[in-house]
């Protein structure tokens, strides 16, 4: 059986999500090595040289591994350099980086400088790679696009073939996922008021403001609706989180955060509508998510999106409330078949021969 040492110094969220499912779903002799989500550009910065003495804790003889799995947050250009000289490490084991994200377009917020130091981390790392993988063809064309800029911008430096060299290492690897709590939370099966549901990070990436004007619109054109807002909330969200609280305070019926992904489903399972409004977005787990519940998906053509959805399910610039009201006069909730078919490519059970070969 395969040995393969795991690394990820931002263990939460989706990245935790992830690494449990692939444990659960491809079979090997995992290690793990973890730091909390939390601090991620000194993740970045130091993680590696704290993993090495991580694996330096370990006897001599449970130091030879297979395969090591890397996040984008570990410098994997500094951790190979350090683990050569690590006594009973395999110099041949195959080191991976799996892409969540790149910093290449990660949003700055007005007031931030842009830090470059982060994007030359990932693609130093990817160089020293055996091989990468992205979580979305959007993903690896905008890193591939971040690297190719970055290198033409050293006018009287010449790097020919590197990117082609990435782009033959690159894989394209969904992050699966567990669908089986959803699909035992009982099937919404009639709509009388349509529910609309927004379920991302209370953050300015994803554009909030944007989907809470589309909502007013709908009610100063008279549309009727009830509102379900999920998600992550930190002490610089939006303002417009609190202000819309109290204008659609009629129309909600839950608003916040839930610590249980039990009460998380259940809520998705109420929704007609899952809209995303985001500037950023590699992939789309919890959009997906609540497809797999049954909600009708209305999406920005960009980002992810239009390589995980059909055109249908996308919308243009200045368009969202109005396809938003067309969507809730026709009651557009998914059917439990179409629900499925649209999700399953998405799951573990669809990826995981993928990521076997892959590791």
């Amino acid at each position: 059986m395969k040995r393969i040492l795991i690394l990820e110094p931002y263990y939460g969220g989706s990245h935790k999500h992830f690494l449990e499912g692939l444990q659960e779903n491809v079979i090997a002799d995992y290690k793990l090595f973890t730091l909390p989500a939390r601090k991620w550009k000194m993740r970045m910065q130091l993680s590696a040289p704290w993993f090495v003495g991580q694996i330096k804790t370990l006897p001599v003889d449970e130091r030879h591994f297979d395969t090591v799995l890397c996040s984008t947050f570990v410098d994997v250009a500094v951790l190979r350099s350090l683990l050569s000289g690590v006594d009973g490490w395999n110099p041949d084991a195959k080191v991976l980086t799996y892409f969540h994200e790149n910093q290449f377009v990660y949003p700055q917020r007005f007031d931030q400088p842009i830090q470059h130091q982060f994007s030359s981390i990932n693609f130093h790392s990817a160089l020293v790679s055996d091989g990468i993988a992205f979580n979305s063809v959007y993903n690896r064309d905008s890193f591939l696009a971040g690297c190719g800029k970055q290198l033409k911008a050293a006018a009287d430096m010449k790097f020919p073939g590197i990117v082609e060299e990435l782009s033959h290492k690159s894989i394209i690897l969904y992050p699966g996922i567990e669908f089986s709590g959803i699909d035992k939370i009982e099937w919404k099966t009639s709509t009388n008021i349509p529910v609309i549901v927004w379920n991302h990070r209370w953050e300015h990436d994803k554009n909030p403001e944007h989907f809470f004007l589309a909502l007013e619109l709908l009610e100063q054109r008279g549309v009727d609706f009830r509102l379900i807002v999920l998600g992550q909330s930190f002490n610089n969200s939006p303002e417009c989180f609190a202000q819309s609280e109290e204008k659609f305070k009629d129309k909600i019926l839950h608003y916040g955060f839930v610590a249980s992904y039990q009460e998380y489903i259940k809520l998705l399972s109420q929704g007609d509508i899952v809209v995303s409004t985001s500037l950023h977005e590699f992939y789309g787990i919890s959009i997906i998510e609540a497809v797999r519940a049954g909600c009708y998906p209305l999406l920005p053509s960009r980002l992810s999106y239009p390589e995980l959805f059909e055109e249908k399910f996308l919308y243009g610039e200045d368009s969202l409330s109005e396809r938003l009201k067309v969507l809730i006069e026709k009651q557009c909730r998914l059917s439990h078949e179409t629900a499925r078919a649209m999700t399953n490519k998405f799951s573990w059970e669809s990826m995981q021969n993928f990521y076997s070969e892959w590791l």
